[in-house]
């Protein structure tokens, strides 16, 4: 049984972490932090995880949270973690960061997005969390960077296409649009009910800070550099991303050819579903689920290959991911606590 404890339990992510560790038949959760509700039941923050969940939020404190688990969940804001995972790993724990704070090898790229880097010693040892990606290396990982939600759904359609050599690196496009739990739990003007409610807007156009995590992912696949035009926009919805790019292709190919690409990459791949042709990915298809589901559409008259991929921004774009790449660190079935069945409607 392993004992896994979550740093930040509160937020959205920490409170999905929660929920899916709660239901998985191999961990026992045996502690939660919050530093805003240190001392409150969590199920009193939650009351649907009332009679699921028993546990008190704690205040963190190293030496305490270290002698209660095996794997370390950090839920936190960026610049957080670095704070503090250094010690976890000199206590032998395996860490899964949620932050961006161990995404970027490159010490200097992360602080171009985010703030200077204080453990840059560790970045080099992190491996990038995208499971479906970089298996063999998390297995072997004690500290994984989970990655963003959007690079999660931007990444998966085109790495396969990337390194086959179907497309035009030089043309990608990618347009994706998120419900509001990707803002977190935080009060902000710009996410209250009034302000999103009957809206949708972009934001943060060509500065978006998951750009250059992307970018830095594409670039290692394909061998060269690749450069992005990423722009987010904001749903009126609670959670899910809908990722539509747009690429020119390099060789002749047909909707069925990209599928089997992506097929034949993902094969045993439980949580990669390639739509059939007469089918695009919803959202509403993998609410609540480790699911990413990509469709396929080819637009001859442009020769622009359209690729579309639907994920749960706080499951697979998050908790879910961090979940799957704890599996696969202690050599458990990837889809441990990950296997509910999705809702129909």
């Amino acid at each position: 049984m392993i004992k896994a404890g979550v740093v930040g339990a509160s937020g959205y992510a920490g409170a999905e972490l929660v929920r899916i560790l709660s239901g998985h038949c191999d961990v026992e959760l045996t502690t939660i932090t919050s530093r805003q509700y240190a001392g409150t039941a969590f199920a009193e923050i939650y009351p649907a995880m009332s009679g699921k969940i028993d546990l008190v939020c704690e205040e963190f404190n190293v030496k305490n949270f270290c002698s209660k688990v095996d794997a370390v969940f950090t839920a936190l804001p960026h610049k957080l973690p670095m704070d503090i995972v250094p010690e976890f790993i000199k206590k032998g724990k395996k860490v899964i960061d949620l932050s961006a704070d161990f995404r970027f090898q490159d010490a200097s790229r992360y602080e171009s997005c985010y703030q200077p880097h204080t453990s840059k010693d560790l970045l080099e040892k992190a491996v990038y969390g995208l499971c479906e990606v970089y298996l063999k290396q998390i297995k072997s990982a004690d500290l994984v960077g989970n990655p963003g939600c959007y690079p999660t759904s931007v990444l998966l359609p085109l790495v396969p296409l990337l390194k086959s050599g179907f497309i035009d690196e030089t043309t990608i496009i990618a347009d994706s649009k998120s419900g509001v739990s990707g803002a977190g739990r935080s009060l902000s003007l710009t996410t209250h009910f009034c302000e999103v409610n009957e809206s949708f807007k972009a934001y943060n156009v060509v500065q978006h800070r998951h750009c250059p995590e992307m970018e830095d992912v594409l670039s290692i696949e394909a061998e060269k550099q690749v450069n992005i035009t990423f722009v987010p926009h904001l749903l009126p919805v609670s959670r899910g991303i809908l990722t539509t790019i747009y690429a020119k292709l390099k060789k002749d190919a047909g909707n069925e050819d990209i599928r089997n690409c992506l097929k034949s990459f993902y094969s045993g791949r439980p949580f990669i579903r390639v739509c059939p042709e007469d089918r695009l990915p919803d959202i509403s298809n993998v609410r609540g689920t480790n699911y990413c589901d990509i469709g396929v559409r080819i637009d001859r008259q442009n020769n622009r290959l359209i690729l579309i991929s639907a994920i749960d921004n706080l499951v697979k774009g998050a908790a879910g991911q961090a979940v799957q790449n704890m599996n696969i660190m202690f050599g458990l079935d990837e889809t441990k606590g990950l296997d509910n069945v999705p809702f129909p409607i």
